[in-house]
């Protein structure tokens, strides 16, 4: 699956990056990604995913070509 990153993650990331392992839901990505950025994790947990550029929850099954963006919260006017 391929992976993009916005914003603040992209200190702990590559902007785009694939990942090979099989992982079965958007909570357990959350979970891997967090295991290999510990200090990315409080920042992953506050943001959304969307999947083929639509957002979903955490119980979203993952398929293996599927294109995945994480997107921390934002503020501003």
């Amino acid at each position: 699956m391929t992976i993009e990153v916005y914003a603040l993650l992209k200190e702990y990331f590559e902007k785009q990056f694939v990942i090979k392992e099989q992982i079965e839901d958007i909570s357990a990505l959350r979970d891997y990604l967090g295991n290999q950025k510990p200090q990315a994790l409080e920042i992953l947990r506050a943001c959304r995913f969307a999947v083929e550029d639509e957002f979903v929850g955490d119980t979203y099954q993952l398929k293996e070509n599927d294109s995945i963006s994480i997107i921390p919260p934002s503020s501003g006017g």
